[in-house]
């Protein structure tokens, strides 16, 4: 986990400063702010097929590309808007992505106009508590689980686009639903003390599945690094 010197910190972010910096100060906080769980959505759903480093490398990329990401603006972008961005190296020039961004700002406005959030549907899945699993290694860090195969379901049934099962369980790491940090990690116990509550109140959008055990039975992290495919 670190050379000896360092600070210990899980395998998968140790292959830049880039990396490193993310995983220190923001990958696992307990998130509930739309526009923030929106920009994870986004880069979570960008990042399929790709390094995590280019993404974060792309993120102010991003902000600039997609209006800070602010729903209201992006859901107005034409087929124009969308050329102009499938053309523009500063983010992933995917077209199916791109164009997922754009739908998703729609899914975002249509769900807070039935009286409904981003955050709850989110949390809804883990009750609005974070899960502690107090993974040790990173070959014991599943790929998906109950509730991200969950969480992929509701967000698809409101219209959300590029929201895998694999997705949904790197947006539940990084917006702190699971606490994914390896117990030797410096960041496990600050992380874990953010969510030892209730993160926040939830509506029964749907029952918390029954978590998988970690051992057995949920599919890992092909790459075993601890972070879906990073």
């Amino acid at each position: 986990m670190n050379d000896g010197t360092a600070l210990a910190r899980c395998a998968w972010c140790e292959g830049s400063d880039l990396e490193r910096s993310y995983h220190d100060r923001e990958w696992g906080v307990p998130e509930t702010g739309e526009r923030a769980l929106f920009e994870l959505l986004t880069l979570e759903g960008a990042q399929a097929g790709l390094a995590w480093r280019i993404i974060l490398a792309k993120r102010d990329g991003y902000r600039q590309a997609f209006a800070a990401f602010d729903p209201a603006r992006i859901a107005r972008f034409d087929t124009r808007r969308i050329d102009r961005l499938v053309a523009d190296p500063s983010i992933v020039r995917h077209r199916g992505k791109v164009e997922s961004v754009v739908a998703n700002a729609r899914a975002l406005l249509a769900l807070q106009r039935s009286g409904g959030s981003l955050a709850a549907l989110i949390w809804s899945v883990v009750g609005g508590r974070p899960r502690q699993p107090g993974y040790r290694v990173p070959a014991d860090v599943p790929a998906r689980t109950a509730e991200s195969d969950a969480l992929a379901k509701l967000l698809a049934r409101n219209g959300f686009r590029f929201v895998g099962s694999t997705t949904c369980q790197a947006l539940m790491q990084a917006a702190g639903l699971t606490n994914d940090h390896m117990t030797g990690c410096h960041r496990h116990a600050e992380v874990a003390a953010m969510g030892s509550g209730e993160v926040m109140v939830v509506p029964p959008l749907v029952s918390s599945p029954r978590t998988r055990p970690t051992t057995r039975g949920a599919t890992r992290s092909p790459s075993g690094t601890g972070r879906r495919r990073r």
